[in-house]
């Protein structure tokens, strides 16, 4: 049988029907303990609710079904899979990231560095040599980029990446958060690891907190995540895990709405007389959007950014003056959401003060281009 569509899978969630009683929505398990059977053996080999209720299993399927990968693990949030991903890094060894990135997951990183003796070093994405001179050969444990990079949006060529943290002894993990897999596979790309901040675009509706981290190989370090999880306990409650999936099952369609309309903006507001520039990957002016239409196969995201003319206070001032965009962090929804990030990020931010971060939603796109326009 040919294999199902991206769309399909999505739809359907897997095709996932209970088996008890054939509903074609999973049900919630709420019971945190399973019992045994008259010879003390597991009846349906599960224990313990932590790292093992029934309503992970179909989100899991689904996501190492998209990903093409060997098996997925579901977080309470997507800073618990990045901080259990980070965590499998030996102490003494040594740690790669770009400057530019998601802020949460570079502060775990300086953490880690100040308390477990272990190196970092960031590189800068616009230097092509950036990646391959930050890594220490035998001494590099894990490699770690975003591609399109929070809130700038470069682009990182994962293949090329892979091949050169590879060369080097290290592994290879893309926060692909951004770019879900209905248009970016990392895995296929090479990565050995992919995370997603499954409160995004995969779930969606800024109603759960969830991470997910799906895996090439389950070898020692996906081991070792494992482990990290269930002692940790950082895992994902029985509704929030079906509001997830029931997420998931739109992302082919808001992806695709998001990522015209975001085009859409991009193109209107390129050249802009109040904009220095608009940065978003899929404008063929982007520096990186070749790399982008390879990664990128189905869309380029609903993420863009603008840098105005007049520095950090044109940029607050313009926000405030929106009325249809949402002044609020996170990104994925269905709704549009404006954030000033130097502001929230504070003093380790090297994104530009005069930069705003748009997450593209769903609405019509007349709509937000009008309320960016009266804005500026």
């Amino acid at each position: 049988m040919k294999k199902n569509s991206v769309a399909t899978l999505l739809a359907q969630a897997g095709h996932c029907l209970d088996p008890a009683t054939g509903a074609v929505t999973p049900p919630i398990h709420t019971a945190t303990t399973y019992a045994r059977d008259d010879q003390y053996a597991l009846r349906h080999g599960r224990s313990y609710s932590r790292d093992e209720n029934p309503g992970y299993v179909a989100i899991e399927e689904l996501m190492v079904a998209l990903e093409r990968g060997a098996a997925s693990m579901l977080f309470a949030s997507g800073m618990a899979a990045i901080a259990a991903v980070l965590d499998s890094v030996p102490a003494g060894r040594h740690l790669v990231a770009p400057k530019t990135m998601y802020y949460g997951a570079q502060e775990w990183m300086r953490r880690m560095a100040a308390q477990r003796n272990i190196g970092l070093t960031l590189f800068d994405v616009a230097n092509p040599e950036g990646l391959a001179n930050a890594i220490v050969k035998g001494q590099t444990d894990m490699v770690w980029i975003e591609s399109p990079v929070n809130p700038t949006w470069e682009v990182i060529d994962i293949a090329a990446a892979a091949e050169v943290a590879h060369a080097a002894g290290a592994s290879l993990v893309v926060d692909s958060t951004v770019a879900p897999p209905v248009t970016t596979r990392p895995l296929e790309l090479g990565a050995d690891l992919v995370v997603h901040a499954a409160t995004k675009y995969l779930g969606g509706h800024s109603d759960v907190l969830a991470g997910i981290v799906t895996t090439a190989f389950t070898d020692a370090r996906w081991r070792e995540i494992a482990q990290i999880r269930a002692g940790g306990g950082a895992v994902l409650g029985p509704f929030e895990a079906w509001l997830l999936l029931r997420g998931m099952r739109t992302l082919a369609i808001r992806f695709e709405r998001s990522s015209s309309n975001a085009l859409t903006m991009a193109q209107h507001f390129d050249g802009h007389p109040s904009l220095k520039r608009v940065l978003y990957p899929g404008l063929k002016s982007h520096p990186g959007h070749d790399i982008a239409r390879r990664q990128m196969r189905h869309g380029f995201g609903g993420m863009l950014s603008v840098c105005l003319r007049g520095g950090a206070q044109a940029a607050i001032q313009t926000a405030k003056r929106l009325r249809l965009f949402i002044p609020a962090t996170s990104l994925g929804g269905v709704e549009s959401l404006v954030e000033h990030r130097a502001s929230v990020e504070g003093a380790n931010s090297c994104v530009p003060e005069n930069l705003l971060r748009f997450s593209i939603g769903i609405e019509s796109v007349d709509e937000l281009i009008a309320d960016l326009e009266q804005a500026l």
